[in-house]
């Protein structure tokens, strides 16, 4: 498959590159900074998120939007998810896929309560997990082929590939061993799986790690 990665530099771009390269796919980074790319497999579009149009999604089979704004402009999510959608409305053939907040998911089989709105959130989060909400919203009512991936509510960056995950759908997940945890390695192989797999399109999924 022909993978493009916006945000292939930051934490999870850099998990998802190496993921998609691990199971063969042809890569391209699209990023600001073209210098921050030291694989030499990634072809390589230096383009703000902001600036990328719809040419340059042309011929791939998944774009993964994985950017994430720089601290205390999280309204971004929002602005940057608006471009996408303009971008992707106009090349309807390529699916854009999504990397997600968890503050948005139900804690409830009923969906009457997001995780986001519990009292024990921590308010810190809570301008990030608003924007990011907000810009799903958007995505879910838009013509695009989307797929949103929401992590668990811990999303370790520094956690095992176990390769061993389990899947949910928009209710906050927990793994056998009762914790809501997925690395950051486990989350890019469910998403890179997604991208073959196909089994989310229009739709959010979520996903947590499972013991090695």
């Amino acid at each position: 498959m022909k993978i493009a990665i916006i945000g292939a530099s930051g934490k999870s771009g850099k998990h998802l590159t190496a993921e998609a390269l691990w199971k063969g796919h042809l890569v391209t980074a699209i990023v600001r900074d073209k210098n921050r790319i030291f694989e030499s497999r990634v072809s390589v579009l230096e383009r703000d998120i902001f600036a990328v149009t719809p040419a340059d999604v042309v011929g791939f089979d998944a774009v993964i939007d994985a950017f994430k704004p720089p601290e205390g402009q999280e309204e971004q999510h929002v602005a940057s998810m608006e471009h996408l959608i303009r971008v992707f409305e106009r090349q309807p053939a390529v699916r854009l896929m999504v990397v997600g907040g968890a503050g948005s998911l139900y804690t409830t089989p009923e969906r009457t309560e997001r995780l986001m709105d519990g009292e024990d959130f921590p308010a810190a989060f809570l301008p990030t997990a608003a924007s990011m909400a907000e810009a799903f919203e958007k995505l879910r009512a838009s013509k695009t082929k989307w797929t949103y991936l929401s992590p668990a509510a811990v999303y370790d960056p520094d956690g095992p590939r176990t390769g061993k995950y389990t899947l949910g759908d928009d209710v906050l997940l927990r793994n056998k061993a009762g914790e809501s945890y997925v690395s950051y390695a486990d989350y890019a192989v469910a998403m890179i799986d997604e991208a073959v797999n196909r089994n989310y399109v229009g739709r959010r999924f979520t996903v947590v790690s499972e013991q090695e």
